[in-house]
């Protein structure tokens, strides 16, 4: 009887047994599958799931490169700036945890309201409302709190929202000890210009990204940005870095060093805009230019803009007009005219023009002085700008010949320095010129020049007829140049230039303190439907010192207003101040006999 008692108790326990072991197989067999088939079959998926929660990237950033003057003076910097951004979702989130957390002390079924939608956002809404610390934010960051609440708590599903951009440190710390949550700060930087309006139109600006506008900044934007390192790490749960997985070095700005003379550039600025003022002109423009090298020493326009603060710059003030505006020259190419009959070898330097009677037909149009000059010297073609002298010059030469050099000079083509937005002028050489277009021609008409060409083209007179391009770059050596003219011709048209400023000359009233200068007035009406209208533009080019030269100036006024136009009058006393302080700055000895102008001196120019 005992032993049948036994059989079932140890039948039961084998049946167990077997089904233990059954199902810790199963389960065995599962995860063994399971592994298989995330190792083998669908690995990636794996994979990606370990890196959301193992893999890190840190940025190595990078500041963007300076730009210095040509004596290392800085032009554009870099400074530390912190920008605010917010996450609405991870707000909304610890708004709900408050609120739920404030209802479970208070003895409220804490379940029941989280499922309560319509009361857990208005009790969000309350919580949000009753927190002064948002109050703070708003007025620290000078915003409409409505503007911040309704970026907060409008759509709660994004993940990043600014909330203003380039924050000072001392405003990032304020924000940073409110603790609001979902507020972050992000470290950056911002462009800063030390001489703002007075640099403005060369080295442009950025956007409030960083990246390069206009003017230099845009010009060498890949030179100046660098590339940022990125470090690929993987930590484990603790944070601990345990393995580095890619590692790329970062690669570090250039700095640009300009040709530009800040000092200089100042000068220069402050002529110009104490010009357009005076005259009550629309704009101005001056360059200034190293004769022996090409370099722009100067390069300014009015009126200008602060580019460490947008908000007043117009799209008027922002162009740089010594570059993209085009005027009729006018009377300062007339000695390209002389030039083109002593290098052509019709004329002399010491032989005369009859100009009489001070007017003439070609093609049925006029050409006529404002008054008969009678038998005229080159020099005083120069020093009267006789129209009727150039153009007798003009026609003694051939029209292929004589359009050629206006190309050779660099009229028609870009000056060279490469600058965003400069136009190559309006000049068609290639076209039927008439008797009476290449008289026009002759004395600044039929073509169409920004300020930047002229400047070119004075430094190729102060050269010695060696034409160079242009260059904002700092030159460490001097660049090789296409010789146009002999030197001898050059020298004699850049002497006849002196009695510009003699009695009699259109610059009469114009004195360069200390220095012998060459130059030439220019005065052009302004292009209009059907013709020519009321407006002028007044130019005044030049070198200086006359017996070596060393700079070339050209100054632009654009529409004076009132009854002085002449370009002598408008633009010269800004040519003076302006070559004459540059000329002390860079230590160029005076070649004048005496400072003071006395009448009669030959050399009293």
């Amino acid at each position: 009887m005992r032993s049948r008692a036994k059989k079932p108790v140890n039948s039961l326990i084998t049946w167990r047994f077997m089904l233990v072991c059954a199902v810790v197989l199963l389960a065995f067999v599962t995860l063994v599958s399971r592994a298989a088939y995330l190792q083998v079959i669908e690995p990636d998926k794996a994979r990606s799931e370990s890196n959301k929660r193992t893999v890190r990237v840190e940025k190595l950033h990078v500041q963007r490169g300076m730009i210095f003057d040509r004596h290392g003076k800085e032009l554009a910097v870099s400074v530390p700036v912190v920008s605010v951004y917010a996450d609405p979702k991870a707000l909304h989130k610890s708004l709900v945890a408050k609120v739920l957390r404030q209802a479970r002390k208070n003895g409220e079924d804490q379940k029941a309201l989280s499922e309560n939608k319509a009361l857990l956002n208005q009790r969000v809404a309350l919580y949000y409302k009753n927190d002064l610390r948002w109050r703070e934010l708003a007025d620290v960051l000078r915003l409409d709190p409505k503007k911040i609440n309704g970026r907060l708590r409008d759509d709660a599903s994004r993940r990043f929202v600014y909330l203003k951009r380039q924050v000072t440190p001392a405003v990032a710390n304020y924000i940073g000890d409110l603790r609001l949550p979902g507020i972050h700060l992000l470290d950056e930087s911002k462009r800063y210009y030390p001489a703002g309006e007075v640099t403005a139109h060369v080295l442009g600006f950025t956007n409030i990204d960083g990246k390069g506008i206009e003017g230099i900044e845009k010009l060498y934007e890949n030179a100046l940005t660098g590339e940022e390192g990125r470090r690929t790490i993987r930590k484990d749960g603790r944070g601990r870095e345990v393995e580095v997985l890619d590692e790329r070095e970062r690669v570090e700005p250039e700095n640009i060093q300009l040709s530009i003379d800040q000092r200089i550039q100042a000068i220069a600025y402050k002529a110009v805009k104490s010009a357009v003022l005076t005259y009550k002109a629309t704009s101005g423009s001056a360059m200034v230019v190293d004769v022996k090298t090409g370099e722009v020493l100067a390069m300014v326009n009015s009126p200008s803009f602060n580019p460490n603060n947008l908000t007043d710059a117009a799209p008027h003030k922002r162009r740089n007009r010594a570059i993209t505006d085009l005027f009729e020259p006018g009377s300062t190419v007339k000695p390209l005219a002389i030039l083109a009959g002593l290098d052509y070898g019709t004329i002399q330097p010491d032989d005369t023009v009859d100009t009489y009677p001070g007017w003439m037909r070609l093609g049925g149009s006029l050409v006529q002085d404002t008054r008969n000059h009678g038998d005229m010297t080159l020099r005083d073609i120069l020093k009267y700008s006789s129209n009727m002298g150039v153009t007798k010059v003009s026609q003694d030469v051939p029209k292929d010949y004589f359009v050629g050099l206006y190309q050779k000079v660099g009229f028609g083509i870009d000056s060279g320095t490469g600058m965003v937005g400069e136009s190559s002028g309006l000049f068609y050489p290639n076209r039927r010129w008439s008797d009476h277009e290449i008289a026009a021609l002759s004395f600044g008409y039929n073509i169409a020049v920004s300020t930047a060409q002229m400047a070119r083209f004075y430094a190729m007179l102060g050269a010695g007829g060696v034409n160079r391009p242009l260059t904002v770059l700092k030159q460490e050596a001097i660049p090789e140049g296409e010789r146009v003219f002999q030197q001898k011709d050059v020298e004699a048209v850049v002497h006849m230039m002196e009695s510009v400023f003699e009695d009699g000359g259109t610059a009469s009233r114009i004195k360069v303190d200390g220095y012998r200068a060459a130059g030439k007035t220019g005065t052009s009406k302004k292009a209009a439907v059907g013709g020519y209208g009321d407006e002028y533009v007044g130019y005044f080019a030049g070198i200086a010192p006359a017996s070596n030269p060393r700079l070339a100036v050209v100054v632009l006024i654009n529409e004076p207003g009132g009854d002085v136009y002449y370009g002598g009058a408008t633009a010269g006393p800004a040519f003076a101040e302006i070559i004459s302080n540059s000329l002390r700055i860079l230590n160029v000895a005076p070649d004048k006999g005496s400072v003071a102008y006395v009448k009669g001196n030959d050399d009293g120019a």
